[in-house]
């Protein structure tokens, strides 16, 4: 069956999630605009990624205007708005400065903190002045994925270096703006113990340049690389317990506040353990992400624990990043 076109003026998705602002849980609308599309896929791309089937080429300033505009039909005094698009917001390739400066004209009207997402080569001193300008309190999110050079060269193929993070985290700061890492859990070519520790040390060496840190466990998405991967049992998306391990674990290592909001989490397709347990991990990592008390996962227990435990042992000797479950199972 043929897809349907998208409607160029209907935002692409629009829902309301719990996330602290000023130390308490508040409503926080979330906007998800159907931009051009973000100009690495273009280029290359991540191999993860299939944010670009939700780009539309078409799509002009006054359509993303009209899109906002719906989605703000939706505000119930929320204090806190997010906005993301297919790729970055800050890219005046897919956002027109003008379209920019009058979506945040609105959002700013109606929020006290609004939540960009960027490539860091487009955070600049000039954007940010203007972005500040028009709202009280400006967060850019950045999907670092990876404190290490190598792992986001040859395993997410992202386009830039830390250095260049670093340099936005810096800009960000030197401007009054906070910053959002994402970091993902198990890149392809990784083994479960090697994305926890990368997770690890990514997150004490971005805890030093951010206010917030949310670790994105891969969740399969279609037409991508990591997809083949996963259809030929190459790959195995991260168990429910490597995330909990990382966020009880990485919370002694930042001061930046730790959470996760995992999508597709209990799927096939998500983080996932037996089936059993996955409901009651996902909920302590929802209170986590809020609370942030890592003591909440000490009383969780299941008897997949310890098959997750085996798989972390098994994979040296494997000698595969594959998913050992489906590649030893019985044809």
């Amino acid at each position: 069956m043929a897809r349907r076109r998208p409607d160029a003026g209907e935002p692409l998705s629009v829902w309301s999630e719990k996330d602290m602002l000023g130390g308490k849980a508040v409503d926080a609308l979330v906007i998800i605009l159907r931009s051009r599309g973000c100009c690495w896929s273009r280029k290359s791309g991540c191999l993860m990624c299939g944010y670009n089937r939700d780009s539309l080429g078409s799509v002009t300033p006054n359509d993303l205007v009209a899109q906002f505009e719906k989605a703000m039909a939706k505000h119930a005094g929320q204090p806190y708005i997010k906005i993301y698009t297919s790729g970055s917001f800050l890219d005046p390739g897919e956002i027109e400065p003008e379209t920019r400066a009058a979506i945040l004209k609105i959002a700013g009207e109606k929020a006290g903190k609004v939540l960009v997402e960027s490539r860091p080569e487009f955070v600049s001193r000039p954007v940010l002045e203007d972005m500040l300008g028009a709202v009280n309190e400006l967060e850019v999110a950045v999907g670092l994925e990876t404190a290490d050079d190598g792992i986001r060269a040859r395993s997410i193929n992202k386009g830039f270096l830390f250095s260049n993070y670093e340099r936005a985290c810096s800009t960000a700061a030197d401007m009054g703006a906070s910053i959002r890492t994402y970091l993902l859990l198990k890149p392809p070519y990784l083994t479960e113990r090697g994305s926890i520790d990368d997770a690890l040390v990514s997150i004490e060496r971005a805890g030093k340049m951010s206010q917030s840190i949310s670790v994105n466990p891969m969740n399969v998405q279609r037409g991508t690389v990591v997809e083949g991967l996963w259809k030929r049992n190459l790959y195995r998306p991260p168990w429910l317990w490597s995330l909990a391990e990382v966020l009880e674990r990485g919370s002694g290592l930042t001061n930046a506040r730790l959470m996760s909001a995992p999508s597709g989490g209990g799927s096939k397709r998500g983080t996932h353990n037996c089936g059993k347990c996955d409901d009651a991990i996902l909920k302590a990592i929802e209170a986590f992400s809020l609370e942030g008390d890592s003591a909440i996962f000490k009383g969780l227990g299941c008897g997949c624990r310890d098959r997750w435990l085996d798989y972390l042992d098994a994979e040296p000797f494997m000698g595969s990043a594959g998913d050992l479950g489906r590649l030893a199972a019985p044809k």
